[in-house]
């Protein structure tokens, strides 16, 4: 058994210590007797990691007793120290909460990505993670009812993996459709997995989809997702409560075709959606710091930013978890994801989907 880390002390007698320790110093020393002994820190251990696909991996991790819990189809932030900078990403369970407390991620390599090449090269078994508290509204009810249908391309079957293994968990309660496209076969994440399931669980509708291989089996299919292939393989749109997850392109495409017709829609994008080249500059006035800058008006605000050596806080960078949130004092600004444009101050202005229409005022 895993050995249990110790904990800040609680209650009255916490509020007596805090004020008297250096959770740093804490951490430090507490990290030689074991990796994920912290004051409050949520940290957890890799326990295992194993090949899922082609450029992806699962990482078991360990948490210590700071982690908080998650939900199926939820995300968490995830960071290391990478070069001496501490790097965050964004990532989903890929498994339902388990009775051990253990989480698994899977994580596809990105070329270019330093977070993901990080924890492909470089992360080990006994290594140690940050874990932020878990985000996300793609998630299911307590009692879902009714004929559920997610559409899953590349990363984006990670959260829907979760949700589809809760439900079988539950004996799969609901009517549920899985399409599932990748580019080619050894890409696909779970497959074994998932055909056993569809092969015992009358349920649970499995359909694979390559949009880069030559010759199919036959349970796979080709092309993208269009009106005509949800038309073929998904009756009765109308009663079907849709979850989609993948690129902002894929994203958006499943929201036109099935927002309106769907009896629910939610979706989440790992990629940002692409933007409309737009002239100009504007100018940003960060009335916190005192500075005043010039950004390119047609990109986000946390790239920008980023550009001129401004370091705001991020975690997911895909408008979900809120972690670059800060408040607009004044002007105008459109959100990249939805197109809806704001010109009322805000507390919550997320800056890795947001762009200047106008000149701003932010409080950073």
């Amino acid at each position: 058994m895993p050995t249990a880390a110790p904990a800040a002390p609680k209650g009255s007698l916490s509020r007596l210590l805090t004020p008297l320790v250096a959770p740093e110093v804490f951490d430090f020393w507490a990290s030689k007797l074991h990796p994920t002994w912290s004051w409050q820190r949520p940290l957890a251990r890799v326990l295992e990691r194993r090949e899922e696909a082609r450029d992806a991996i699962t990482l078991v991790l360990q948490p210590n007793r700071h982690c908080g819990a998650f939900a199926p189809g939820q995300h968490l932030n995830v960071s290391a120290e990478i070069g001496g900078v501490r790097v965050t990403r964004s990532y989903s369970p890929s498994a339902a909460p388990r009775a051990d407390g253990r989480i698994e991620l899977t994580v596809k390599r990105v070329e270019g990505g330093r977070f993901s090449n990080h924890l492909h090269d470089n992360i080990a078994v006994g290594d140690v993670l940050e874990l932020a508290p878990a985000f996300g509204e793609m998630t299911l009810p307590a009692q879902p009812q009714g004929r559920w249908l997610f559409l899953a391309a590349g990363s984006g079957i990670t959260p829907l993996m979760s949700l589809t293994r809760s439900l079988a968990a539950a004996g799969m309660p609901v009517e549920l459709t899985l399409l599932y496209w990748a580019r080619t076969r050894e890409e696909l994440c779970y497959a074994r997995e998932l055909r056993e399931l569809a092969a015992r669980e009358p349920r649970f509708r499995l359909q694979l989809l390559l949009t880069r291989e030559d010759s199919l089996l036959a349970d796979e299919l080709g092309g993208r997702l269009d009106a005509a292939l949800l038309q073929g393989l998904v009756p009765e749109l109308a009663q079907q409560q849709v979850h989609a997850c993948g690129p902002a392109g894929f994203v958006d495409n499943a929201r036109q075709l099935l927002a309106q017709q769907a009896a629910s829609f939610k979706a989440e994008a790992f990629t940002p959606s692409a933007v409309a080249e737009v002239a100009g500059t504007v100018r940003v006035e960060l009335r916190a710091s005192g500075r005043t800058l010039e950004i390119p008006a047609g990109q986000a605000l946390l790239p920008a930013l980023e550009a001129q050596g401004i370091k705001p806080a991020y975690g997911c960078r895909m408008g979900i978890c809120n972690t670059c949130a800060c408040s607009k004092l004044a002007g105008t600004t459109q959100n990249l994801n939805s197109g809806d444009v704001s010109a009322e101050p805000s507390s919550a202005l997320r800056l890795c989907i947001s762009r200047a229409c106008t000149d701003l005022t932010l409080d950073l």
